[in-house]
């Protein structure tokens, strides 16, 4: 095992979530449910009390600007997935993940997930960096685990700026 290459994933990931911390600790309950735009995409409470989010199988252009509550979401689906594919078990269903519905819970859940993320990255000693995964690319990428452990730090550093951004433009419209 090349102990540099996973280190220095968990250095990026580290990174990344230190900066997304920052904005975590600010959210307030309200800033879940702005919406920023008359066309954009949020979570919906359900007749049974879940939370669902708007979806399209093919994105709509414009694509739709989401509330954090859609990208808060949108992390937690993403990234439990990448969480059961590093550990080979099938992931749930996108349609069963659902969206926390507050502030308090959603936060808690985010930090559940990256505890998960902690322990696929700890036990890459005993996983092969180069082994293929398919998530989230298809079958037939040929890429590995480490691509994917690459991919979840760009892809929780581009959601952590989407949340950080709404989160200010939220703050400032209210001056």
């Amino acid at each position: 095992m090349d102990t540099s290459r996973r280190d220095l994933l968990r250095w990026q990931f580290d990174l990344t979530w230190s900066l997304f911390e920052y904005h975590l600790e600010r959210l307030k309950p309200e800033d879940f449910l702005w919406e920023p735009a008359s066309h954009c995409w949020t979570v919906h409470r359900q007749a049974d009390g879940t939370w669902q989010p708007d979806w399209a199988e093919t994105e709509p252009e414009p694509v739709p600007v989401p509330t954090i509550g859609w990208v808060s979401w949108h992390i937690g689906w993403w990234w439990s997935t990448a969480v059961e594919h590093a550990r080979g078990r099938r992931p749930p269903e996108r349609t069963a993940i659902t969206w926390p519905g507050d502030a308090e819970g959603t936060v808690g859940w985010l930090r559940a997930i990256r505890d998960d993320w902690l322990g696929v990255l700890e036990d890459l000693e005993n996983t092969r960096l180069d082994a293929p995964v398919a998530f989230p690319w298809d079958e037939d990428a040929a890429l590995t685990v480490a691509h994917m452990a690459a991919w979840v730090n760009a892809e929780l550093m581009k959601n952590a700026t989407e949340i950080g951004q709404l989160r200010l433009l939220r703050a400032a419209s209210t001056l």
